[in-house]
């Protein structure tokens, strides 16, 4: 399993104006045949979050050297991973196993146990805030690819 992602590029997709640092920007991602793809919107091309989108975000353009390496934004860590609950495309099978993750690494979720049955295993993740339930499909992903995944996460939030 390869995921490339493109990173940011500095560019409006809607107007190719270049975006400068601090500026406020709409990132959107997309699934666009079988790989994951970034447009990076400014504030004043912005008309809405496009329909074939599977998730977006408000962010600033960061600086061209930044110092150091920005923090994951928990809230849209927790959008992705409520907006892909529905995929069984094996990507964002993957996808949603990493956010899920992350977001016990950051306490979000809490893990509860791990059920088995015919198609797999399946964690089961306690939301720390409205103790919802959650079961998130382990796609038995190797060390390098969950890394990768990962990766790929943090591109796309903007956060490398």
């Amino acid at each position: 399993m390869i995921y490339q992602i493109q990173g940011s590029s500095r560019q409006c997709a809607r107007t190719g104006r270049a975006l400068q640092p601090g500026e406020w920007i709409y990132s959107v991602l997309y699934e666009r045949d079988g790989q994951w793809v970034r447009e990076d919107i400014s504030a004043d091309a912005w008309t809405g979050p496009p329909e074939q989108a599977f998730s977006f975000w408000k962010t600033r353009v960061a600086p061209a050297a930044a110092a150091a390496k920005p923090a994951l934004n928990l809230e849209l860590l927790w959008d992705c991973f409520e907006r892909s609950s529905a995929s069984q495309e094996p990507r964002q099978i993957a996808f949603r196993y990493v956010l899920a993750l992350l977001l016990m690494r950051r306490k979000r979720l809490r893990f509860e146990a791990i059920q088995r049955d015919e198609k797999g295993s399946w964690l089961v993740l306690r939301e720390a805030r409205t103790k919802q339930v959650h079961q998130v499909f382990d796609p038995q992903l190797s060390e390098d690819q969950t890394s990768e995944v990962q990766a790929e996460i943090e591109s796309l939030l903007g956060t490398t």
